[in-house]
């Protein structure tokens, strides 16, 4: 049974997820603005936070939120972290994928998870120690034991192109060795489908807590690991995350070891 922090969760996420669908066919008319370059809000990115907020606030008004469009609010070590819609390149251009990510941090320990895909009403949900779920079905990541036949998932640093040729480095050389790779556009998504064994694997430079927090704990509780790109255990904080079954996360990180810069090793 979910705990209750989880429900309050769900509700919240199903909130933002009904905003989301509501504006899905009228994208043109939306207010877009470029936060920095090539990393855009809408309109809908922070109605869908604002539903967010006002869930949590009701059910734990002592508790602070660490939102991607309004930052941190309030003073706790009990900490929402939320991305109201991880994938809005995608939202914008009516490409179906993206979610709603919920994760909660109790002195810096992952607790709860809810990742909401609102087009295909896929709920993944996981509370620390208590498993992984997907609409009440138990998830478990695969139990690949290679990046042989792997099938990976990862992300352009749009926010940091200085990495391109990096990224371009480890993704040739991992193409080497697993099966395929896609760049679907949605980290918390990509993390959840690791979790759901639909991936084997994941690697990606520069996200932001809001992109993983959930996410990383869906990967843990569904029986897999995850870390930074030298193989330091846990959330990293520059952002540079590996994840999948403790088999693959290692092959990952071996096999992009040699093409890592010092910017990407720190």
């Amino acid at each position: 049974m979910p705990r209750p922090a989880v429900n309050v969760a769900v509700r919240a996420a199903r909130a933002a997820g009904a905003v989301i669908l509501r504006y899905m066919n009228r994208v043109e008319g939306l207010a877009v603005e470029e936060k920095a370059r090539h990393d855009y809000v809408s309109e809908v990115d922070r109605m869908a936070e604002a539903e967010i907020v006002r869930e949590l606030r009701r059910a734990f008004p002592g508790h602070a939120v660490l939102g991607e469009e309004t930052g941190l609010t309030g003073k706790s070590d009990k900490v929402w972290v939320v991305d109201p819609l991880d994938g809005t390149h995608n939202y914008l251009r009516g490409f179906p994928h993206f979610c709603v990510s919920i994760g909660f941090r109790d002195h810096g320990d992952l607790v709860h998870a809810v990742v909401y895909d609102p087009l295909r009403d896929e709920l993944f949900t996981a509370s620390k120690g208590d498993g992984a779920f997907l609409n009440d079905r138990r998830m478990r990541v695969t139990k690949r034991e290679n990046l042989q036949g792997a099938l990976l998932a990862t992300g352009y640093p749009y926010r940091q192109r200085e990495h391109i040729d990096a990224q371009l480095a480890m993704t040739r050389v991992l193409l080497g060795e697993a099966e395929d790779i896609r760049r679907t556009g949605s980290a918390a998504l990509d993390l959840a489908y690791v979790a759901a064994g639909r991936l084997d694997g994941y690697f990606e430079i520069g996200l932001k807590p809001w992109d993983m927090a959930a996410g990383c704990l869906l990967v843990k509780e569904a029986g897999g690991h995850f870390c930074d790109f030298t193989g330091n255990s846990g959330m990293p904080d520059n952002g540079n995350l590996v994840a999948g079954n403790h088999h693959v996360t290692a092959g990952i990180v071996k096999a992009i070891g040699p093409e890592l810069t010092p910017a990407l090793r720190s």
